[in-house]
């Protein structure tokens, strides 16, 4: 596979990717290495990484614990600690090897720190490689509200290696598809019709659905870094998508959903918005559903519960003069963004996933 440009960023794959980096270190003057994992990527992702590394400089481990819950401000503070401790300086590299909250708060981490060091993502699952590593975006959540606090930074490499895949959980393949299936459904009916029977996909299928969902995000990037239009349609499905993600994070009777879990029942309920307001398909609708439905069961949700979960939409990252924007669907590869939802169009939706 090419390597593909995106703004100041490489992105390598597979086999490149160590060939790659060991270039990228012989090439520039790095003080030492510091290598940002959880648990997980510690026992499974790192010594197949540490084989392929080819360096005389120093290197570090630096583990965080996993999970959403630990992509918080208080977590950042403590690898900041540690690389003060450690003499990091700002000729420093860090490399991020795990998921999304691998990269988004190793990165995070890495352009804060010193006001800037270089920092490299390693995604290790499927939704980092397909989304979370990918586009410059760093940050940490603001208690249970979702990416509140981080900037926009470019990572100099991006390295997706889908051997790392082999040790994935299914609820962690199924959680970064739903990603992917985003992109079909925002982009248009050919790669879209390539999810509706996954049952034909091969792993080198998969790594060519990686690579174009790849490709897909880095052109709408390019053109739109900053998310002031066209990468609004990268949020589709995410307005009450994060809200149900963070509803279900912050109450503890609930069990926390993936983000992709959460994400599913969004692009659901944008869906059935979209057939009330903009003349998407009901029958696309009912389809889109039923798939999902089959692909990922259904979350149970309480018409109680539809009140809390609308109040965490004013948190959404797309609003502005307190307009809750949403992103919605036209036809299919035909997105509509800054749309306005009545509550009751809303909970309508809520009673349709729930049929």
């Amino acid at each position: 596979m090419d390597s593909i440009s995106a703004n100041n960023s490489l992105i390598h794959f597979n086999a490149i990717c160590y060939k790659a980096l060991n270039e990228h270190l012989e090439k520039h003057n790095f003080s030492k290495i510091f290598i940002l994992v959880d648990e997980n990527t510690h026992q499974h992702c790192l010594p197949v990484f540490l084989e392929k590394l080819k360096t005389d400089l120093a290197f570090e481990i630096i583990e965080i614990e996993s999970g959403e819950i630990n992509k918080t401000i208080e977590t950042c503070v403590g690898v900041w600690n540690a690389l003060s401790d450690l003499d990091a300086d700002r000729k420093s590299l860090m490399i991020n090897i795990g998921g999304g909250v691998i990269t988004d708060l190793g990165g995070f981490v890495a352009c804060t720190f010193k006001r800037g060091i270089a920092y490299v993502n390693v995604p290790t699952t499927l939704l980092s490689m397909v989304d979370a590593s990918v586009g410059g975006k760093t940050g940490v959540d603001l208690g249970a509200l979702k990416n509140q606090i981080g900037v926009i930074s470019d990572p100099d490499l991006v390295l997706i290696d889908t051997q790392f895949l082999d040790s994935l959980p299914q609820n962690q393949m199924r959680s970064g598809l739903a990603e992917m299936l985003k992109h079909g459904l925002i982009t248009g009916t050919d790669y879209w019709n390539k999810f509706l029977d996954l049952s034909k996909l091969s792993m080198e299928d998969l790594d060519t659905l990686i690579y174009e969902s790849v490709l897909i995000k880095r052109n709408v990037v390019q053109e739109d870094p900053y998310e002031n239009g066209l990468r609004k349609t990268l949020n589709f499905g995410h307005t009450l998508g994060h809200a149900i993600e963070s509803y279900f994070l912050s109450n503890p009777k609930k069990e926390t959903l993936l983000h992709g879990e959460a994400i599913v029942v969004g692009m659901i309920l944008a869906c059935y918005i979209s057939s009330r307001l903009t003349g998407f398909s009901k029958e696309d609708t009912n389809y889109i559903k039923q798939l999902f439905i089959n692909y990922y069961g259904k979350v149970s949700i309480d018409k109680t519960e539809y009140a809390p979960i609308m109040d965490l939409l004013k948190y959404d990252k797309k609003n502005n003069h307190g307009n809750i924007n949403f992103v919605l669907l036209e036809a299919i590869g035909k997105t509509k963004i800054d749309c306005q939802v009545d509550d009751a169009i809303i909970e309508e939706a809520f009673d349709y996933y729930m049929l």
